[in-house]
């Protein structure tokens, strides 16, 4: 039995060997089962309608676990669910089957509700191979939302992207074009309301099989050709995502500080505000090289101490095994 906690971080629009495409769900589970508790980005374990994050999982949109790793909020869990509001920017047959899934699967309370603005957001490759974007319709989500009775938001609307850049990707992989924008319009959102919130893109099946594979794709990539809404895995992430408590001063059995976080385990190849706020809080940051993003070859990262270089998840849970038991890895391997 362990009692560390740890925070497991994929990061969106790297193109990670492992994760970049459909989640890391294996790995999740590994390093979770070492875990008393472990935090994770939606990246992580969002493989398109699968989500197969163990119970002791904390489900939080990554600019969320930078304020969490900074000290600028807690995670408190939720004790018997959250209430979802689901937004689209157009109601139809497709996504009201889509919403009651999650009623139906879950056992989950969503409300649907139409956008008065449309949410538009369009993919794009940035010069440095990472996926990016530009949006419009935040600012009135957030305003149309802001009366509503809801723990968590659930946001599913198209997202626009070249056909060729969607070919290639299916075809040869790479950086997942849709991530980037997600990740940027879910950050805005998330600053804005203050709750948990997830992201799928949406497509009438006609128009996703224009560009679908009728081909076998690489396994990381097959949750996604084999998905018709893209949505179950975020309605079933946010069904019990710990609530946000900005009183600091709150304890209990069910707050988890950043002072409570014993490690964190990322991809090789990035290093960014989660990796700061570790480093700053004495968190030490054990990276997977077999985890590689678009930046790794010749990756250098500005400092090495705090951070334990390993090749596999499979080294990286014998490292925290390791921690559980109180000893210095190191010694292991005399």
């Amino acid at each position: 039995m362990t009692n560390l906690n740890g925070v497991f971080i994929i990061p969106t629009g790297l193109g990670c060997a492992l994760g970049g495409d459909a989640a890391y769900n294996p790995g999740v589970k590994l390093i979770a089962a070492c875990s008393k508790n472990l935090v994770v980005n939606p990246n992580a374990v969002n493989a398109s309608d699968i989500n197969e994050m163990p119970s002791n999982c904390l489900y939080g949109e990554g600019s969320t676990i930078d304020r969490f790793l900074v000290g600028s909020l807690n995670l408190r869990k939720t004790k018997t669910y959250n209430k979802i509001l689901m937004v689209v920017n157009e109601i139809t047959p497709f996504n009201t089957n889509i919403k009651n899934s999650g009623v139906w699967g879950l056992g989950a309370d969503i409300t649907l509700l139409q956008l008065y603005t449309p949410l538009k957001m369009r993919a794009t490759m940035n010069a440095d191979g990472t996926a990016g974007g530009i949006y419009s319709g935040v600012d009135e989500l957030v305003n149309q939302v802001h009366n509503f009775d809801f723990d968590a938001l659930a946001v599913q609307t198209p997202i626009d992207s070249d056909s060729e850049v969607t070919k290639n990707y299916w075809k040869n992989g790479g950086v997942n074009p849709w991530g980037g924008i997600e990740a940027l319009v879910s950050k805005q959102i998330a600053n804005k309301i203050n709750r948990p919130i997830a992201h799928a893109p949406t497509d009438t099946l006609e128009e996703a099989n224009q560009d679908w594979p009728d081909f076998v794709v690489k396994k990381s990539m097959s949750p996604e050709v084999i998905s018709n809404t893209f949505m179950f895995c975020v309605l079933k992430g946010l069904h019990r995502a710990p609530r946000l408590e900005f009183d600091l001063f709150r304890h209990g059995e069910d707050i988890l500080s950043f002072e409570d976080i014993d490690f964190m385990v990322s991809p090789h190849g990035c290093f960014g505000r989660p990796h700061i706020a570790c480093l700053a809080a004495g968190i030490p940051i054990i990276v997977v090289n077999e985890n590689t993003t678009c930046f790794s070859k010749g990756f250098e990262y500005p400092v090495k101490d705090g951070i334990i270089f390993t090749d596999t998840y499979l080294s990286a849970a014998g490292i925290i095994m390791s921690m559980t038991a109180g000893v210095d890895y190191k010694t292991v391997l005399l």
